[in-house]
């Protein structure tokens, strides 16, 4: 024992002098950007030996993998389409049915050539900003399905709402119709495995993203399917924030009405959403579904909302979804509305905004009143602090907890998806969101935030400077962290 003593502090100071190293190294060939970098370098070494625990749990590089993968011929095809619509776009053979688009055709270009989005312009949308809505017209849709159901949720709980989503996926099946499930690892952790063997027993195919051999640990957490779609006989297609769970029709106390922003797409935007699908159950369960016929069918429409649908993920370093948002923000003339459940911008974003605000445009962000994250929550109140002098007004909502990840500019152009706007959402997890072109849906988004802030609090320069010596603290913490929160 006293040989152990005598040789205490020698060891210590080897194992703190071989984590430095070590951290060093491992930062460095990650990579990342200074800040991210320095923000890791002081936690693995704040907290030695444990500090690489949470580095492999949440740190990994999968930047230069491609986990989602076309076919040499899907490839071809779809590149040559991409091609094709960027030429007459940029030649002006594009027949344009909205000015609006056509006004944002830099956007549109844009997104074809990073995001390899195609743009489409006979779609219709439905907006629902309450759970209620969104699932009694996703189930009468599933009702209605003949051929087949696709349905992919980063988070399903175990639950009254849930299981009644089991049950109506596994009647369709029982139906004849050809019935696909994907689900985040992380998020689909509640689910028993006696549900999931009821699923696939009754005909049900069911996989999740980024699987772990252990339910409740999983290596991966920082890689998620973020993603919330479903697509019904390739003609109807759900996109936005909702997940499946009671909280989600503000049946959880701790949150109370829960307002999130979800649309339902008809149009040749769903073939996109059906082609997102794919690639991801592919990598998902390894089984090779077909992009084409019975999935990709010709959807017949009499409406002209232009509509991309955009993805990222940490599998690509473009960071499409964030570069869209830039996009909006660098063309707004007038006002820019954007709502987010997490505000963790990075500077691009801040700068962007900051620009927007002092140019005399009217620049209004609105986060919940209250967290579900703590440390998330509280560098999202710093952040917002930050724009308060340049004039960007902040807006808490007070009517239970705000989900929606909206950006509206202009009543031109709109964004609405998955994504939020912080770190996490634009760098780690697995993304899709809707930019949409279009005037009046997009004046309806707008008045939906001034709705909004009617049942909301204005975060002033006075209330935020009489913030608590507490509250100020936890911001400070949370901002040194707010890099690989």
């Amino acid at each position: 024992m006293n040989d152990y003593l005598q040789y205490l502090p020698i060891n210590l100071t080897t194992f703190i002098i071989i984590n430095l190293i070590l951290s060093t190294v491992v930062i460095l060939l990650e990579r990342k950007n200074p800040t991210g970098a320095l923000a890791w370098l002081f936690f693995l070494n704040l907290l030695p030996g444990i500090g690489f625990f949470f580095y492999v749990l949440l740190a990994q590089n999968i930047s230069k993998r491609k986990i989602f993968r076309y076919t040499q011929e899907e490839a071809n095809l779809y590149q040559k389409i991409l091609r094709d619509q960027r030429r007459s776009i940029i030649y002006g053979d594009f027949t344009f049915t909205s000015s609006t688009a056509e006004k944002h055709k830099d956007i549109i270009l844009f997104h074809n050539k990073l995001s390899s989005a195609l743009y489409s312009q006979n779609n219709s949308v439905n907006i629902f900003t309450h759970g209620r809505d969104k699932f009694k017209s996703l189930f009468q849709d599933i009702e209605a399905a003949k051929y087949h159901v696709h349905v992919l949720y980063y988070i399903i709980k175990n639950d009254e709402l849930s299981n009644k989503l089991f049950d109506l996926l596994i009647k369709k099946a029982q139906a004849g119709l050809e019935v696909r499930l994907l689900i985040d690892h992380v998020g689909g952790r509640s689910i028993p495995n006696k549900r999931i063997n009821e699923l696939k027993n009754a005909g049900v195919y069911t996989a999740f993203f980024f699987p772990s051999k252990t339910k409740y640990i999983n290596f991966r957490t920082n890689y998620r399917n973020h993603r919330k779609i479903v697509i019904i006989d390739g003609a109807i297609g759900y996109i936005g924030g909702f997940n499946v769970g009671d909280e989600y029709l503000g049946k959880d106390k701790k949150f109370g009405n829960w307002r999130d922003t979800h649309l339902r797409l008809v149009g040749d935007s769903v073939l996109s959403l059906q082609t997102r699908f794919i690639l991801d159950w592919r990598n998902a369960s390894k089984k090779y579904l077909d992009i084409n016929a019975p999935y990709m069918q010709d959807v017949i429409s009499d409406s002209n909302v232009g509509i991309q649908i955009v993805d990222s993920g940490p599998d690509d370093q473009n960071e499409q979804i964030k570069q869209g948002y830039l996009q909006m923000i660098h063309r707004a003339e007038k006002y820019i509305f954007l709502q987010s459940p997490y505000f963790i911008p990075d500077d691009s974003i801040i700068e962007g905004l900051k620009i927007a605000a002092a140019k005399g445009l009217d620049v209004r962000i609105m986060i919940p009143n209250k967290p579900d994250h703590p440390f998330v929550y509280w560098a999202t109140y710093s952040y917002c602090g930050d724009l308060i002098p340049y004039g960007v007004k902040i807006y808490t909502y007070e009517n239970g907890f705000l989900h929606a990840k909206t950006i509206i500019v202009d009543d031109e152009v709109a964004s609405v998806g998955t994504c939020n706007f912080d770190i996490r959402s634009f760098k780690l997890n697995f993304e899709v969101n809707a930019f949409i072109y279009d005037n009046i849906e997009t004046t309806h988004l707008r008045h939906i935030f001034e709705e909004d802030i009617m049942y909301s609090r204005e975060l002033s320069a006075e209330r935020y400077a009489k913030r608590s010596i507490v509250i100020k603290i936890k911001e400070a913490i949370s901002r040194l962290f707010s890099p690989v929160l």
